[in-house]
């Protein structure tokens, strides 16, 4: 099979964080916090992946002084599973510089009736603190890489594409491979930002199993943190969520890709997202150059035909669709049915593994196969009645949901 939306380093380094997704409540998220306190040195961190809140009863996070007290003062760090919020400390805010006075481009930093950080950080903002946490070694990079690259395996994954792939990590995968240590194929979508240290070392790693495919752009946020760029306002907070990137600086973005032929993979998970792609597309003549978009959770019906006639691959995650169910009924309740319009998209021509593929977006959420299929066949999550489908018409089959891993 093929994954055709992983992040490998990503991956890696989530199986040494402390999981959340089982917590349903912020008081199991806290006491999962506090559970490690003995085995941490005072100046270690806490790092923590997939909380849910939104499907919590109570759907806040916890508040910096409410990890201060379960973590004993550590400096915490919790990522939303979708990546795009965190939760953080008094000493990680602290660490990161981040005040009630900070301001970061596109990003968010949560504020109490006082005005002081409440430790709550949305995109950029959440970013921002991150690239502030200790960054691993060089030794224990590629132990994070190999790891993922077995735990993938093992799901029966032999292609990976990696759509944040570090400048780093092309050498790295190389040598895993060149040591027997690995032996499935990879394509390596980097950040447009990226692209030039990238290209400075490609003809050291690239081969018949690795290569350079394409460069990788954030046109918006995610769901969950109501920053997905919307047409039309979210029904419960009445926003439009939230452009990452300009039209010119996608049009700059696709050129830079197009100079090196190459083509981009966008992150585009509203509709109004996915219509800025698309118009960029035109534009900058980068038709039928494989360009793709990621995720596409929301598309306009306008936009549907544009896909197959713009020569676009449509890189869907269907696995999405299990955790987002809370989210799709408060934020989009009166466009549900336009939520994954997978099977609107073959019936106007695109092609299951071909021009529709998936993939996961590991470790957002799991990279099992079967959640997928679950989400594109049933579009419920498992127990759930019929009724609480989100889009039944746009159901795909169980064989047309295999191929577009390439599973036969």
């Amino acid at each position: 099979m093929r994954e055709a939306h992983a992040h490998l380093f990503q991956l890696g380094r989530s199986l040494t964080m402390l999981d959340c997704s089982g917590c349903d409540s912020r008081q199991a998220l806290l006491e999962l916090v506090g559970s490690c306190n003995e085995s941490l040195a005072k100046n270690d961190w806490v790092l923590a992946h997939s909380a849910r809140p939104e499907s919590w009863p109570d759907p806040h996070w916890p508040t910096r002084q409410e990890l201060d007290h379960a973590s004993d003062g550590r400096a915490v760090c919790v990522w939303c599973f979708d990546y795009h919020s965190m939760a953080a400390s008094t000493a990680a805010l602290d660490h990161a510089k981040i005040t009630s006075d900070t301001i970061i481009g596109r990003g968010v930093i949560e504020l109490d009736s006082d005005g002081s950080p409440t430790g709550v950080l949305y995109e950029h903002a959440a970013l921002h603190l991150w690239s502030s946490v200790p960054e691993p070694d060089a030794a224990h990079r590629r132990a994070f890489v190999l790891s993922a690259c077995l735990h993938l395996k093992e799901l029966g994954y032999t292609e990976v594409h990696d759509l944040k792939a570090q400048p780093w990590l092309g050498q790295v995968v190389s040598d895993l491979h060149t040591s027997s240590q690995i032996d499935q194929r990879f394509k390596l979508y980097p950040l447009t930002k990226d692209l030039g240290e990238t290209l400075a070392t490609a003809d050291q790693w690239e081969s018949d199993h690795l290569t350079l495919a394409g460069t990788k752009i954030f046109t918006d946020g995610s769901l969950n943190s109501r920053t997905a760029w919307m047409l039309d306002p979210y029904t419960d907070t009445k926003t439009t969520g939230t452009p990452m990137m300009s039209p010119q600086e996608i049009d700059e973005a696709m050129l830079i890709s197009k100079r090196h032929n190459l083509p981009v993979a966008a992150h585009a998970i509203g509709d109004a997202a996915v219509r800025a792609v698309l118009d960029s597309i035109e534009r900058t003549n980068c038709t039928d150059m494989n360009a793709r978009i990621e995720h596409a959770e929301l598309i306009h019906p306008d936009d549907i035909q544009r896909f197959a006639q713009l020569g676009v691959i449509a890189s869907i995650q269907p696995c999405h669709l299990l955790p987002d169910i809370e989210t799709l009924h408060a934020g989009l309740a009166d466009r549900l049915d336009r939520v994954l319009p997978m099977r609107a998209l073959i019936d106007a021509g695109l092609v299951p593994g071909e021009s529709l593929i998936f993939g996961s977006d590991v470790p957002i959420v799991r990279a099992d196969h079967e959640d997928s299929i679950q989400a594109a066949v049933h579009r419920r999550r498992v127990n759930m009645p019929k009724s609480e489908s989100i889009g039944i018409d746009q159901a795909l089959t169980i064989e047309e949901s295999l191929t577009c891993f390439n599973a036969h």
